[in-house]
């Protein structure tokens, strides 16, 4: 893939800042696949975001959300030390960490964990000033209004 430098645009505009850096990283070839997870849309202003964490608690996971980042984490903790011998792995237990870049106005509305599954419920809260709003027209009044002729010489 072409690599592309968005120095000189650095220096020639303000506050754009944020758009080259998500450029950049899309750039990046995405090499993490732990955990799987499914994006989907389940309404016109909601998002759900379902990634597969079987084995991990609700206290091993820990969500966070900060400028426009959704950041999920999980840690397993070694429980099962002194209790068994583990003679094969093939549930995978690893840490790992999964970033989602949030459009602008996404917020997290909650969160659940079901069968193995962890859900992140999302919903885009557009403010009253961004939604688009209908203006009235109000009608000329014909009684006041003046005719401009042409002045006859």
């Amino acid at each position: 893939m072409r690599q592309y430098d968005f120095a000189p645009l650095y220096r020639s505009t303000v506050g754009f800042d944020r758009l080259f850096s998500m450029l950049d990283n899309l750039a990046q070839p995405e090499t993490q696949s732990y955990p799987p997870y499914n994006i989907e849309r389940t309404g016109e202003n909601a998002y759900r975001i379902t990634m597969a964490v079987a084995g991990f608690a609700d206290s091993e996971l820990s969500i966070e959300s900060r400028e426009n980042v959704l950041t999920v984490k999980g840690e397993k903790t070694d429980e099962t030390e002194g209790k068994s011998e583990l003679l094969y792995r093939g549930i995978a237990g690893r840490a790992f960490e999964r970033r989602f870049q949030l459009a602008e106005y996404v917020e997290v509305k909650g969160a659940s964990l079901r069968n193995g599954l962890l859900h992140i419920d999302l919903v885009r809260v557009i403010p009253e000033a961004m939604k688009p709003r209908k203006i009235e027209i109000a009608a000329a009044d014909n009684a006041n209004a003046k005719q401009i002729g042409a002045n006859a010489a």
